[in-house]
């Protein structure tokens, strides 16, 4: 039986002015894209394109929902109630299923985004108040959140569908935790390693943590950014060495 994994990757992170990432060029080999929402990155018009987009080249669309921060792109922790984050997700998915119709396709996941995305895989209260906007907008949305997190237990207690990710490009702590991008060996930088890394964790279902023990981890979705400067050299690479390997790459439940 041939394997399948889905790729995944944020794009629709330029705003203004500033363009961010190769996102047209990334869409040729993920299946999976999670557009920003307008808080942390993206505005009107990147939405609107990257939907259009998208659509063209027949990669699933998901809300890439962050926390209200664009001079920090989303990735710093700010004191939010349940209720602020059950509110602003549903304000962005909101926004980007507006788009979906207005280009007649249908919106398939939710991701959170950077901060957001780090404060579910362990506050179980945040975890819930992003499953909660969800369901409530559709629960027909496949909900993507760390494999192993408190976001995908709350989706699980909701009867969502959900999709346990994995990165190529992150290490990983002894609780399964992604280490935080403020220390030094967060990212990881060379492409053979980070490729390894996700074919480690797609065919043996472990991943090495910095501290050197095996954790176990299920992948539904692999994540890539798009935001660096090799990103489509990574992404191309990743595609290649995955279908070499015998996996198909298709949306998740595709």
């Amino acid at each position: 039986m041939l394997k399948s994994i889905d790729l995944n990757c944020d794009l629709g992170e330029s705003f203004g002015a500033y363009t961010i990432g190769q996102d047209e060029a990334v869409l040729e080999y993920v299946t999976s894209a999670n557009i920003a929402c307008g808080f942390h990155a993206g505005d009107h018009n990147v939405m609107a394109k990257t939907v259009k987009l998208a659509k063209e080249k027949n990669v699933a669309i998901g809300a890439h929902p962050g926390l209200p921060d664009l001079i920090g792109f989303g990735r710093r922790e700010m004191k939010v109630s349940p209720e602020d984050v059950y509110h602003f997700v549903i304000y962005q998915l909101g926004a980007l299923q507006a788009f979906c119709t207005v280009h007649n396709v249908d919106m398939q996941h939710v991701k959170p985004h950077g901060a957001l995305y780090n404060m579910a895989v362990k506050d179980r209260q945040i975890a819930a108040a992003i499953a909660k906007a969800v369901k409530d907008v559709d629960p027909q949305l496949i909900l993507f959140g760390l494999a192993n997190s408190k976001l995908i237990e709350a989706g699980h207690e909701l009867g969502l569908t959900t999709a346990s990710e994995v990165f190529a490009d992150r290490t990983y702590q002894q609780d399964g935790t992604l280490t935080p991008r403020s220390e030094h060996n967060a990212l990881i930088h060379d492409d053979n390693v980070a490729v390894n890394q996700i074919i480690g964790i797609v065919q043996e279902k472990t991943v090495t943590a910095i501290t050197g023990e095996n954790i176990h981890l299920h992948a539904d979705t692999v994540c890539v950014h798009g935001d660096g400067p090799q990103a489509l050299m990574f992404v191309k690479k990743l595609y290649k060495t995955l279908t070499d390997k015998g996996f198909s790459i298709n949306k998740v439940g595709g």
